[in-house]
């Protein structure tokens, strides 16, 4: 199938604007000028983004504001003390024993590391096409810090998730546009994988982007190669306005992909043809 990367393009400029954010977990990192206390944030942000997005917003603004400064709050903080501010807590399936697991978790890697950043860039290597490996050893690292006790809040693209959580994290502290605000330098934005979500992984399957059944991790890098074609220097930078589209869409989403599909004007080859 054919898109055009002209509209493509428009896409992105009619809803990647600050203004069609919300409601969205990412529009906590607005209120953050220090990375430290971003990218900690924005990392529990993300931890809690599934369920529904009322949900969502509603829990995330209900541990951020426990948390005021969050790298102060880690900093100067213990387990027990997490445990105790948290022992009410309830999203889902995440229950505040375990959130308190992660933020020791957290403060224990960013005490070892100075930052979120400087542990995860400890594996990437120059020559890795993408974030995966340099992923896997991040949550590892968290995970035997928190004494794996934090459950379903942040799982491991190595056990073949898409873990379309801990790469939206990613995206939100790498890009840095109207929508993503950025933080980390270090990261190429070209090693990024798509935050598969059920939005962007039925678009990838009416696109022929891929063609497997689950969205998992092989589903996340064959939709972040297609797209990689368009814009190999940011390959997940129409993330936002897509899924704006099929929220939008909803039933109709082939119509509306169809309005992207490109005639005689330049375009780019994307997936299989059917």
């Amino acid at each position: 199938m054919k898109l055009d990367s002209v509209k493509l393009e428009r896409l992105y400029k009619e809803w990647n604007r600050r203004e069609r954010v919300s409601p969205d977990p990412v529009e906590f990192l607005y209120g953050y000028d220090d990375p430290a206390d971003r990218e900690i944030a924005g990392l529990i942000a993300s931890c809690l983004a599934y369920g529904r997005v009322a949900h969502i917003v509603r829990s995330v603004g209900e541990v951020l504001d426990r948390t005021d400064k969050p790298a102060r709050f880690l900093r100067d903080g213990t387990l027990a003390e997490f445990r105790k501010t948290f022992v009410d807590f309830k999203h889902r399936f995440t229950t505040g024993e375990e959130l308190a697991a992660l933020l020791t978790g957290i403060r224990k890697t960013v005490r070892s590391n100075g930052s979120l950043e400087t542990s995860f860039l400890k594996g990437l290597a120059t020559s890795d096409q993408t974030v995966r490996r340099a992923a896997s050893a991040f949550v590892e690292r968290i995970a035997a810090a928190a004494g794996r006790r934090f459950g379903f809040l942040l799982p491991s693209p190595a056990d073949g998730s898409a873990c379309k959580r801990l790469n939206l994290f990613l995206k939100w502290m790498v890009r840095h546009d109207n929508v993503d605000p950025g933080g980390w330098d270090g990261v190429p934005a070209s090693k990024l994988i798509y935050p598969l979500d059920t939005h962007i992984f039925r678009i990838g399957r009416a696109l022929g982007l891929t063609n497997r059944k689950q969205a998992d991790g092989p589903s996340a890098l064959e939709v972040t190669e297609a797209f990689r074609e368009i814009a190999p220097d940011d390959p997940v930078r129409y993330d936002f306005a897509l899924m704006r589209l099929s929220i939008r869409a909803g039933d109709n989403l082939p119509a509306a992909l169809a309005d992207l599909v490109c005639s005689r004007r330049k375009h780019i080859v994307l997936g299989r043809t059917p």
